[in-house]
Formats: C-alpha cells, sequence, structure tokens
C-alpha cells in the first residue's frame, strides 16, 4: 500500500485520465495550455514596476509560455532616481506588492505562477540567525611541540561548539590509527598533555560549527546564511519568517507551486545535537571514532561513513522535507523540489514532493533529470518539470531555437513532460536593448529578436509535453543505485549523494541500457522498501512493473533488500551485476552473519550459468548483450545508431514512442518494436499532423518502421488499433527545382538600410550591418512556371541544408546544436500576403502548395538573428560601481567570446515541386 504521504500528494495534483486515442488525436494539434513551458522570471534586485511586468506577462502569453516561476536575484543597477531604477529589499511591502500583483494580473491572463520560496539559492538569507545556519564538523589539526605538556584549543565563534580532541601518532606522514586517544580533562580552553610522548604526534580537535556559506546570487535585502536543512525548528522559522510572509502577500491567489532550487549547501555536513541523533539511529557512539569518520584508517572508516551520511540523509527527510511539505499542504500549493545534492537527497526522499525536478542533458549517465523522473514514476505521478536551457550555447543571447530544441529532446528522453526554461531576465526600458541578462543561461524572451518563432518552438515543446503526460511509462528496467557504497565515498565537508553514486556508477552502465533497446528507472534501498514488491517475476514499485534489474558496482547491499532481489530472480525475473558481486552489508554495526548472508546470496544467485541472474565484468561491452539475452528488446535498430534515443509510454489503446536523433547528422535506420497487432501512425510535433507509417509484422511478434530523422529532429510513432485511414505516401518520384537564390532586396530594421542582394551572404560580411541584430525582411517576385504547377503537386520552398561542425568544441558547461544553419537564426516566410510557416530547424523549408499560383508570386521572409551581433558593436556592461555598492554577486560567463556572428538567409534557396 502507498504511503498516505504519496496518496495525498496525487489527490493535490489530481489524476490524469487517460482520454483514449481519438480525444488525444484531436488535441494533439492544440494541447491544453497546461502542458505549455515555463520560465524562470529573474527579478533582478529586486527592482520592477507593475507596467513592465504586465509587459512581459503578456509577451509570455503571446510567445506561448504558459507561466513562470518567480525568482529574485541579485541587482544589475544602482538606484537612480533619472531612470526610475529602485531596488526594493526583499521582502521589503514595495517587493510584496509587486508579487501581489503579478499574482493577480497572471490569474488574468490565465498563466500559472510558481514561486521560489527565498532569494536565490540554496534556502537561507537575512532571516536566518547564525544559530540556524547550516552546520558543519569543523576539524582542526595541530602538531604537539616537542615536550609540550599543555595544548591550547582553537578559539569557537558564535554558533560553534567543542566536541571533541584526540592525541594522535604519526609516522611518515600518516595517522597511526592504532595510536589514538581521546584527550580528556579539558579545562579552560586547553587540554592537558600526557607526559613522556615519543615521536611525532598530532591534536585531531572537532567543533560542531557553521560552514559560514552565504545565499548565492541573493536580492538586495536577501543576503546571509544558508538554512541548516538538518535542523527542523530552524526550517519551520524559515518558512514562517519567509513562506508565510511571501504566501500572505499572494492570498487568495496561492502560487501553483513552491519552489526549492538546488540543493547545494556546500559543506553541511553537521548539526547541533547530531552525535546524540547518530547514537539513537545507529546504536552506537560515534565520538569515539570521529578521528576514524575524517581520516582513512582502513575498513572501519567506509563503515562509519556509511553510517554518517545515512543519518545525515534520515535528518534531512524529517527536519526538511517532511515540514516544507506539510507546510505546502497546509497552504494548498504544490512542494517542487530539485531534490538531489548537498544534502544527500536519495530517490525515497522525493516522497515528500509533489513535482520532482531535474535539469542536466546527460541522458546516458546518472544525471539529475533520470532522477527526477525516476522519482515521479515511482510514486505515481505524471509530471516531471526539469530546469532546462542552462548554460545553453554560451555566452548569454547567443543560444538558438535549434539549440533549444536539441536540448529539450533530451530531456524528453529522460522522463521529462514539463519544460522550466533557463529563464526570462526581466528587464526595464531604462536598461537599454538587449537589456538585462542572467550570469549562466541565455535569454529566452522578446529582446532575443528570434523571437519570433517562438510561439512555433513552444508549440513543438507543448505538444510534446502533452503526449509524454498520456498513459504510463514503459520502462523494462529498474537501475539500482549503490548508496550504501556512494556513501563510503562521502568525506567531513564533501556530502554531495547524486555525485557520488555517478563517480561509484561509472559512465557506461545507463548508457549500455539505453543501447541495448530499453528504458530504465532509478530505484534505491528505501523505495524499495516503501513501494516495493515481488510477483511472478515482476518487480514492482508503486504503479511500475520492472522485469529486470541492474545492480552496477554494488559491494554493499543492506540484507532485506538482497532477500526482496532474490525473491524476484526466483519468481523468475531477471538480474545482471556488474564489475562486483555484493558482498558486504553497510554500516559499521553489521555483524559477520550478515556479511556472510550477502555473500550466501550472491553465490546462490550467480553460481549457476546460465540462469536468470547473470555476472558481468564490463557494462561498456557486455551489459546490452547480456540484457537482450534475458529480454526481448522494446526498440531494436538495424543498423544500430547510437545517438537515436525513444520513450516508450502506453495508454488504454496506444502504445506511445517519443523518438529523437542527436546527432548533428540525418539518420535513416530500422527500427523494430515489440508491438504486434496494430497500426503505426507518425505524429508530428513540429505540424501538428497525424499520418500513417509504413510498418510490417518481421515474424517475430515484432513490428518493423523505417526511421528517417533530420538532424535534431523528435517524433512521435504511435501505434493503434483505430489509425488513421488515408494511405501511406508513396516514395516521391524526382522533383523539379526552382533556383531563388538571386536578386533579393533586403531591408534592416523597421526604419533601416535597404540594398539588394544578388547573392546571398551573411550580414556581416557588409560593414553596414556587421553589428545588425534585428529582424531583416527579404523580397522578392518569383514567377512560378507552369510545369509545376500540375495538380496533386507538393510545393515547398528549401532553404537548404545544415552543415555538421566536425567534433565538439570543448567548454565546461551547457550545450548546443553543433550544426551549422542556412538560415541564421529564424524565418517567417509570407506568400501573396498569407503565412507560409516559420523555419529554424531542419528540415528548412515551408511548405508552399496552395499558397503559389501561376506566374508571378511576391515572397516576403522577415528574417531574425540573435543579439549577440548587436553587444560585439558596443562595450559591454561595466560592473565596478554595482560591485563596489552591493559586493560582487555573480562573474559574466564567457564575454570573451562575444564576437559577430553569421546572420541570415545563407542559402541556396530553391523552390521545390514534388509530383
Amino acid at each position: 500500500m502507498l504511503p498516505a504521504i504519496i496518496l495525498t500528494s496525487l489527490l493535490l495534483i489530481g489524476a490524469v485520465s487517460d482520454p483514449g486515442i481519438v480525444e488525444q488525436r484531436r488535441l494533439f494539434e492544440n494541447p491544453p495550455e497546461d502542458c505549455r513551458i515555463m520560465m524562470r522570471w529573474w527579478w533582478f534586485g529586486p527592482a520592477v514596476s507593475k507596467a513592465e511586468l504586465e509587459r512581459e506577462m503578456r509577451f509570455m502569453k503571446e510567445g506561448g509560455i504558459g507561466g513562470f516561476e518567480v525568482q529574485p536575484v541579485y541587482p544589475l543597477d544602482l538606484d537612480d532616481t533619472g531612470t526610475g531604477i529602485r531596488n526594493f529589499p526583499f521582502l521589503s511591502d514595495e517587493f510584496l506588492e509587486a508579487l501581489r500583483f503579478t499574482s493577480d494580473k497572471a490569474r488574468e491572463l490565465g498563466l500559472r505562477v510558481d514561486l521560489t520560496l527565498g532569494s536565490g539559492w540554496p534556502y537561507g538569507g537575512a532571516q536566518v540567525p547564525v544559530r540556524d545556519a547550516a552546520g558543519k564538523l569543523r576539524i582542526e589539526r595541530l602538531r604537539i611541540p616537542d615536550g609540550a605538556r599543555r595544548l591550547a584549543l582553537p578559539h569557537t565563534e558564535t554558533g560553534e561548539r567543542f566536541l571533541a580532541a584526540f592525541l594522535c601518532r604519526i609516522r611518515e606522514g600518516e595517522i597511526v590509527g592504532s595510536e589514538i586517544r581521546e584527550l580528556t580533562g579539558i579545562k579552560d580552553g586547553a587540554a592537558t598533555l600526557p607526559d613522556g610522548l615519543q615521536g611525532t604526534h598530532e591534536a585531531l580537535i572537532f567543533i560542531s560549527s557553521r560552514s559560514g556559506m552565504m545565499v548565492k546570487r541573493p536580492a538586495f535585502g536577501a543576503e546571509g546564511f544558508v538554512l541548516n536543512h538538518y535542523d527542523r525548528a530552524a526550517v519551520e522559522g524559515y518558512m514562517k519568517n519567509v513562506g508565510d510572509r511571501l504566501l500572505n502577500a499572494l492570498k487568495p491567489n496561492i502560487p501553483h507551486a513552491i519552489f526549492c532550487d538546488s540543493l547545494e549547501v556546500y559543506g553541511g555536513d553537521w548539526t547541533d545535537g547530531f552525535l546524540e541523533e547518530f547514537r539513537r539511529r545507529r546504536g552506537y557512539d560515534l565520538k569515539p571514532h570521529l578521528p576514524a569518520l575524517a581520516f582513512d584508517l582502513g575498513p572501519r572508516t567506509s563503515a562509519i561513513r556509511c553510517d554518517w551520511a545515512l543519518t545525515l540523509t534520515e535528518l534531512f527527510n524529517e527536519n526538511f522535507m517532511i515540514p516544507v511539505h506539510e507546510w505546502s499542504q497546509k497552504n494548498q500549493t504544490l512542494f517542487r523540489i530539485q531534490g538531489y545534492g548537498i544534502p544527500p537527497a536519495t530517490i525515497a526522499s522525493n516522497v515528500h514532493a509533489d513535482i520532482s525536478e531535474g535539469e542536466g542533458v546527460q541522458w546516458k549517465e546518472v544525471s539529475a533529470t533520470r532522477w527526477a523522473s525516476s522519482a515521479n514514476h515511482l510514486f505515481g505521478r505524471t509530471v516531471t518539470s526539469s530546469e532546462t536551457w542552462t548554460w545553453l550555447h554560451s555566452p548569454v543571447f547567443r543560444a538558438t531555437p535549434l539549440d533549444m530544441k536539441a536540448e529539450a529532446n533530451l530531456h524528453f528522453l529522460q522522463g521529462i513532460n514539463q519544460l522550466i526554461g533557463h529563464g526570462w531576465p526581466y528587464s526595464p526600458e531604462a536598461a537599454g536593448y538587449p537589456g538585462w541578462r542572467f550570469y549562466a543561461a541565455g535569454v529566452f524572451n522578446d529582446k532575443n529578436p528570434w523571437w519570433i518563432v517562438m510561439p512555433d518552438l513552444a508549440r513543438y515543446l507543448q505538444r510534446s509535453s502533452f503526449l509524454l503526460r498520456q498513459g504510463a511509462p514503459v520502462n523494462d528496467i529498474a537501475f539500482y543505485l549503490p548508496v550504501s557504497d556512494a556513501y563510503t565515498g562521502f568525506r567531513p565537508g564533501y556530502a554531495n549523494l547524486i555525485q557520488s553514486l555517478g563517480v561509484r556508477v561509472g559512465s557506461d552502465a545507463v548508457g549500455a541500457v539505453l543501447d541495448a533497446g530499453f528504458n530504465l528507472d532509478f530505484f534505491d534501498d528505501d523505495a524499495l522498501r516503501q513501494i516495493g514488491s515481488v510477483k511472478n517475476g515482476v518487480l514492482a514499485l508503486g504503479p511500475n512493473r520492472y522485469r529486470a534489474v541492474v545492480l552496477p558496482n554494488v559491494e554493499r547491499i543492506p540484507p532485506d533488500i538482497y532477500r526482496m532481489l532474490a525473491e524476484f530472480v526466483n519468481s523468475g525475473g531477471k538480474l545482471i551485476a556488474a564489475r562486483s558481486r555484493p558482498a558486504l552489508a553497510p554500516g559499521f554495526g553489521a555483524t559477520e552473519s550478515e556479511h556472510a548472508e550477502i555473500r550466501r546470496i550472491s553465490q546462490n544467485l550467480f553460481s549457476s550459468s546460465p540462469g536468470n541472474a547473470r555476472f558481468i565484468e564490463n557494462e561498456k561491452t557486455q551489459l546490452a548483450a547480456a540484457l537482450r539475452e534475458l529480454l526481448p528488446p522494446d526498440m531494436m535498430l538495424t543498423p544500430e545508431v547510437s545517438e537515436i534515443g525513444f520513450v516508450h509510454r502506453k495508454t488504454g489503446d496506444a502504445e506511445i514512442y517519443f523518438l529523437a536523433n542527436n546527432s548533428n547528422k540525418p539518420q535513416t535506420t530500422q527500427a523494430s518494436f515489440r508491438i504486434t497487432g496494430m497500426q503505426a501512425e507518425w505524429w508530428n510535433p513540429m505540424s501538428g499532423r497525424i499520418t500513417p507509417a509504413e510498418s510490417s509484422a518481421d515474424g517475430t511478434n515484432r513490428t518493423s518502421v523505417t526511421l528517417e530523422l533530420e538532424p535534431y529532429e523528435g517524433r512521435f510513432l504511435i501505434f493503434t488499433k483505430h489509425a488513421v485511414k488515408e494511405p501511406v505516401t508513396a516514395k516521391a518520384s524526382e522533383a523539379a527545382s526552382l533556383d531563388l537564390s538571386q536578386g533579393w532586396r533586403v531591408t534592416y530594421g523597421s526604419n533601416g538600410t535597404s540594398r539588394t542582394m544578388e547573392q546571398l551572404s551573411s550580414w556581416i560580411h557588409d560593414e553596414a550591418t556587421r553589428f545588425f541584430s534585428g529582424i531583416a525582411v527579404y523580397e522578392k517576385t518569383a514567377s512560378v512556371p507552369e510545369n509545376m504547377m500540375h495538380p496533386g503537386t507538393v510545393l515547398r520552398l528549401d532553404f537548404g541544408k545544415g552543415e555538421a561542425l566536425a567534433g565538439t568544441r570543448g567548454r565546461s558547461n551547457g550545450m548546443q546544436a553543433w550544426l551549422e544553419s542556412p538560415v541564421r537564426e529564424a524565418a517567417v516566410v509570407f506568400i501573396n500576403g498569407k503565412r507560409a510557416g516559420s523555419v529554424w530547424c531542419p528540415p528548412y523549408e515551408v511548405e508552399a502548395t496552395g499558397l503559389l499560383e501561376r506566374g508571378d508570386n511576391r515572397i516576403r521572409i522577415l528574417v531574425a538573428n540573435t543579439a549577440v551581433n548587436h553587444m560585439a558593436g558596443r562595450a559591454l556592461p561595466d560592473y565596478r560601481l554595482l560591485n563596489q555598492r552591493y559586493g560582487k554577486r555573480f562573474d559574466p560567463q564567457d564575454m570573451d567570446k562575444i564576437q559577430p556572428i553569421d546572420s541570415g538567409l545563407l542559402g541556396p534557396i530553391r523552390l521545390v515541386a514534388v509530383p
């Protein structure tokens, strides 16, 4: 039975019914508005005005954006009565009034509002006194002078408390683990040393301290300590002083969700009362073992760190996750959180959320994005959000619609169906063009000229999100996260579970599962305990049914968990252990009989061959083949194309596959699906069109379909018994074409220069337009000959092929589409005064059938680039005085890369007639 807290979350979110394929087909072209993308809306300062807030909300609505999350952050300008810019202190009456106005206006406009409970990240700020600040185990290592009899202990400040001091022998620069003893008789801030010390000695001093971390990127008035996420009283005080103040200002228009941004409480590894909590939970006193916790003193260090880390996770769940979720329920809003990082949240920690959110594009690794979708799948939640486009194609303003599409597809492949764009910078008119910008993000607002195609891009993302919410995920593989092993990789000052798991699992295992033709969800020990059961070769985790389990490099596993997995195998389930066979029970208190039980289960599972359980040495070379031997793949590609990914969802009368080509080249392959007795349809999220797909049964209870995917293309293949009845379009015969590359009249800007372009070329090749950012209008009269206008002929305006870039340019953050487009960066095409469509991604074409006439035709194309060229021609902002006034709160990213980039139509342009 699901815990009551999960049932409550499901009731809050609302059950998503399966409308059936007929209704899904009807809704696909114009999906429900709650499937629209959202934006993180940065309020800099906060220095906002009601007029500008309303203007930006209206632009969001017009651009196909369904809502926003308000996040107040650092100032970008000084107060100035001349410009009207004034930075309101966070939580001031002026700020709360602006928030109230925004909430009311958003409701009027039909926009969703989410709210960060604070400013910047993590939770914290001016309302957090030092007693409530993030805790840290402070460790001082002091050399004992020869002949010393007394040792002065380090000074402790407000918020710190002495825990223990130890004397240890040093040999060859290393601590001798067998020669450590606690110093007692501490008095007046000093310890008395024993007589007759021989050799080199040091004192190890342990102090319950504070990390001193301050909130990152805070707004004016929100500066202060990061909150102690392990202390319930501190958390409840924060929710009262910050959360209540914010929500009371918004009533009765409560936000759809409150948001907790990144768990990045760096150094947060301790809290007052930890020793007492540890003894109560783990059954032994940690104090004598503090040296083994701090320094590698052999096997006991791994066991003690495992217990310490587990205690941190439990304290975080009980003292942060539960009270924040209870607070959100009391206020009738949802709790959305990026539930991973520091503190060491587990998958199971996310049972106390309503929407688990991810971030990151690493679709074939242990990623936060798949972590979040797995949590939502396990706990029966339909919507999974992700922070999308962070650091996309740096520097700022450089990201294009194609970049956005390419990254969004990677999020979709990891189970995401709600995109939260990172992001939308508030920018007043006084800031000039192109306006304010966040230091670590693209700009996806109307200040970027390519905004003219934002409605089309947003509709692609909306349609995709809609279909990816239908039915339930079909993921065959339950991928075990070795939390206990990852805990042993912790050390004081480092308690990042998801990062430690990534190191433990490595970079090959997740990709091998996907390349084998399966999909997966992560799970961990507590998730299995809470919602797991085994029956007839199936592992049930919440509403999900898994046919195989992968154990990646697992050495330690709790006995009760291993027993359940053994039961799964004995009932017919499949299990593969990679690189290591489990051999230890976790924790310092584990008994030899428990260790022996783990070894015995491993022996029983992996001694018989072939069987339902397999052991392999190498995931990269063996895991895919081992899985295929045990289970029929969901999708197989011939030839294999590792850059093509898929997501499979199942409804009452359809099988939904999202397919994406993540490469910069077209891909053609034969796909075989584990489907029989159904017809196939292509659902194109770019156009909203549904067409039959040519498919064939291959005689092995599978159905084959030829995939032809453009670079970075995402498309849906739907199998149903209620398919559309139109005939499958035959392969086109030789097409006729008309070259339109010459003689375009180009006008730059609304009041700009105009010239005739005999040959298409980039704007930056002309000094007059080298630094132009905006919209240029290309105009031409084209005469279409009689032989291209036969009945049934399909006419397309073709703008050329993209050029794949060789290799990838290294960059520490973000991603980009590695394709040089013939349209830089977006175009909207009008033929004889009617809109034909937009062009911003492969295939670079628009259909012109029904718009063209015999003889002369007027073609008008609006072409938009990015704001980077404008920036390259002018001095960049100088934040010297701003930093002196407020302190340095950010570093603009990659400003040395600002330079003019190719813009405009590069060609060739052809009119193509396909019989």
